[in-house]
């Protein structure tokens, strides 16, 4: 049987009791349909669960009762960030669900020389706010426990610049490109213990030559997907699986 699945904050829930917002409880009441009784389970974003029994189906404002916390290991182990050249419309919609179902902690929308989408600071906060709520959904379906975070649109330049102010730990930098690089298997083959990965997918239009010579200069190294070109939404998935799969929690058995 499906898990009924459901997001509250972490200051909404105590040892006992768990107060959901209005939208989860409409959810809750309204779309799922539970009632008094019935079990749930609630995520809190940082990485728990709990599985529950409603105590007060309300649209507005629904409590649950903890009935335990799950103890199952279900996060990858690897803080893996992808940062993914601005796509036109449903595109990009698609990268961040299945980007979030992989088990990505951060998806970095990048503003790029060849993008064809432009957005004014007011449409891309509005985009990142429908992100924000695609990747929500995604960890619902999923199983995820942890809340992906994604950043408004930024430049490549800027982007590269805030990881290098702000990495205290290092991390590994994989461009992918349509111009040649290593296979994925070759460049993580002495990154058994790497721990944290940046993932940079390229617009439909290609990296600019100016911004590989950034990326090359940032101790970024080229990754080549094989010798078919793929759709930069295409791209962004097949990469996400091949690092989840090389150093995250893809080829880990289940128990």
């Amino acid at each position: 049987m499906q898990r009924r699945r459901f997001y509250a904050a972490p200051e909404s829930i105590s040892e006992s009791a768990i107060h959901l917002s209005s939208e989860e409880s409409h959810h809750l009441a309204r779309v799922v349909r539970l009632r008094d009784g019935d079990e749930a389970f609630v995520f809190d974003g940082c990485g728990r669960e709990y599985r529950c029994r409603v105590a007060q189906a309300d649209a507005r404002a629904a409590q649950l009762e903890v009935v335990e916390a799950l103890a199952d290991e279900v996060e990858s182990p690897l803080d893996l960030t992808l940062a993914q050249a601005l796509a036109k419309g449903e595109k990009f919609d698609l990268i961040v669900q299945k980007a979030a179902e992989l088990g990505v902690r951060k998806i970095v929308p990048l503003i790029t020389a060849n993008a064809d989408v432009k957005l004014s600071d007011e449409r891309a906060e509005k985009r990142a706010e429908r992100w924000r709520r695609i990747a929500l959904e995604a960890l619902k379906q999923s199983g995820g426990r942890r809340l992906v975070e994604i950043q408004s649109p930024m430049a490549l330049a800027d982007f590269i610049a805030a990881t290098q102010e702000q990495s205290a730990a290092p991390f590994v930098l994989l461009v992918f490109s349509e111009r040649g690089g290593a296979a994925v298997s070759v460049v993580l083959s002495n990154e058994d213990y790497a721990r944290r990965v940046i993932a940079l997918i390229g617009p439909e239009g290609g990296w600019d030559t100016s911004e590989l010579d950034l990326l090359a200069a940032s101790g970024a190294r080229a990754v080549t997907l094989g010798p078919r070109i793929l759709r930069t939404e295409t791209a962004a998935v097949v990469a996400v699986a091949l690092i989840q799969h090389r150093l995250g929690d893809l080829s880990r058995e289940l128990s």
